[in-house]
């Protein structure tokens, strides 16, 4: 059955933005290091850090928490299978909260946009 359902669309200028106007204050807030070191390594690194944006905002969406909730960006981290298959691995509050739910992960981008859609089922 499913709980909720989120959905967000980026512009990567406004993550590359963000990145450059703040730095490590605002990566460091959002990012985990294992996601830095995934997305610095690809030719588009700001493209990747916007798509792994996007993924939290829908997760925060789909749990009808919004981030005024007790869990923080970094319990919410984006990784990759071998396959390339994008996925959700939570901590502290958040694996408290939602880690007993089924939750999945789609990613896409195209030029200047990316999109993230997660769906949580009981």
């Amino acid at each position: 059955m499913v709980e909720g359902v989120g959905v967000d669309i980026i512009e990567v200028s406004r993550i590359q933005k963000s990145i450059e106007d703040y730095g490590a204050l605002f990566m460091d807030k959002i990012f985990t290091s294992e996601e830095k070191a995934y997305c610095s390594a690809k030719p588009n690194p700001f493209q990747h850090y916007a798509a792994r944006f996007a993924a939290k905002e829908a997760f925060s969406k789909a749990t009808g928490t919004g981030w005024n909730s007790d869990f923080s960006w970094q319990e919410v981290e984006v990784i990759n299978e071998k396959s390339g298959k994008p996925f959700f691995r939570l901590g502290g509050l958040a694996l408290k909260s939602f880690g007993n739910k089924r939750i999945f992960l789609s990613l896409s981008h195209s030029g200047d946009y990316v999109v993230a859609v997660v769906v949580i089922e009981i």
